[in-house]
């Protein structure tokens, strides 16, 4: 008699979390074309072309946690506007870490060393 009891308290038990996983699954689905967290808004000189321009597509397509780091826009400093980008990376913390070293190397490659330094301007 008692194992009777058990079994329906256990399948009333899962009905009643079912429903629960399933919201929670469909909430944690893909983040694809979201902006995610957008710190400030990342300047883009709208041609389809332009590095920055196709990471930061990117970057709003990707499914996984992703970051685009960029140097701020400013009409008295910057002459150039430098970025980069991490795509699907496991944790979101990882992915703006890779994308603020992807930055500062292409700062460094280019050897720029006016127009400010390199944040993220969007992370998801």
């Amino acid at each position: 008699m008692k194992l009777k009891y058990s079994r329906n308290v256990s399948t009333l038990i899962l009905s009643a979390l079912l429903p629960t996983a399933a919201h929670g699954a469909s909430v944690a689905g893909s983040l694809a074309g979201s902006e995610g967290d957008k710190r400030f808004p990342p300047t883009l000189n709208g041609d389809p072309k332009s590095p920055c321009t196709r990471a930061y597509q990117a970057y709003v397509a990707a499914t996984g946690h992703s970051a685009y780091a960029t140097t701020p826009y400013s009409r008295v400093v910057s002459l150039h506007i430098l970025c980069g980008a991490r795509l699907n990376a496991p944790p979101q913390e990882m992915a703006e870490e890779l994308a603020m070293k992807s930055c500062l190397a292409t700062r460094g490659h280019y050897k720029v060393t006016n127009g400010g330094a390199c944040e993220i301007a969007a992370s998801k």
